[in-house]
């Protein structure tokens, strides 16, 4: 049942992992507000799965499902399903990317109580950190006080080891430290620390992994390599520390709340940093 004190809330968030980490103070935010709402996310469920995880919101619905395309186009066809999924909601709040307003038009006309149109990116001509541009809409909900430090609370059990996480990729090359770098510092660690590593890669990494850790002692090493985002999430919770770039991987390491080192690039810091 949904009610003023307990609405039913649908955050629709498209984007990269860092994108979602990013949007993370606004469910808490909602979540303080609200602390009976049903709240919902329409996203990626391989990355909005973590907000699942950490208590943050009831459960994740499929974005790139076919019966919503519909909405994206003018006077569309819409699926009754589709149709009665957004009738249920009081209140959604949407990050898509929307410049004719064609999708929020058909969204209001299934009867959603109230639509909050959001900025998918921040203006990047502005110095205002990305979490604080995602936070200002929730001001048409009396929400003015959203803790813009993204953060997530994950039950991964005791901590494995002494491991310290680390990511030498990104999504853009042009963000990426050189790789000899990257071994010089693998090779010093071992050499002048007790540490262990875990060392993370996906598919912008490719072979890259692999050539780092070749030759390395595997007493001393752990390969994360394309595991799934969960599990990675979970594996990151158990870690001491995490060093990395710009990158997704790296804000779900801060937002974790492990001590976090950025190898930054050229990405504006003061919107994007973690």
């Amino acid at each position: 049942m949904s009610g003023p004190d307990a609405p039913r809330i649908l955050v629709i968030r498209g984007g990269a992992i860092g994108d979602f980490v990013l949007t993370l103070p606004v469910l808490a935010a909602l979540r303080e507000r609200f602390p009976k709402a049903e709240l919902e996310i329409l996203g990626y469920p391989r990355i909005a799965a973590m907000a699942v995880d950490a208590g943050l919101v009831r459960a994740v619905h499929a974005l790139e499902s076919p019966g919503l395309a519909m909405f994206f186009t003018p006077n569309g066809a819409f699926d009754l399903e589709w149709r009665e999924f957004f009738a249920r909601y009081a209140i959604v709040v949407s990050y898509l990317y929307d410049p004719d307003d064609i999708f929020e038009k058909n969204v209001k006309s299934c009867g959603v109580g109230q639509f909050i149109a959001a900025r998918h990116r921040p203006d990047e001509t502005k110095p205002i950190h990305a979490s604080e541009v995602f936070l200002k809409p929730l001001e048409q909900l009396t929400i003015f006080d959203g803790d813009p430090v993204a953060r997530l609370a994950i039950n991964s059990g005791e901590p494995s080891g002494n491991y310290l996480a680390m990511h030498p990729g990104s999504g853009s090359a042009s963000k990426n430290w050189p790789e000899e770098k990257w071994r010089e510092l693998f090779e010093y660690l071992l050499a002048k620390t007790t540490l262990q590593l875990l060392l993370i890669g996906g598919e912008a990494e490719g072979e890259k992994l692999q050539r780092l850790a070749f030759g390395l002692p595997d007493a001393r090493l752990e390969l994360a390599d394309h595991l799934p985002l969960n599990r990675l999430v979970k594996r990151l919770a158990k870690c001491c520390g995490f060093i990395g770039q710009d990158s997704g991987v790296t804000h779900i390491s801060s937002a974790l709340g492990l001590p976090t080192l950025v190898l930054w690039g050229p990405s504006r810091e003061a919107i994007w940093r973690p």
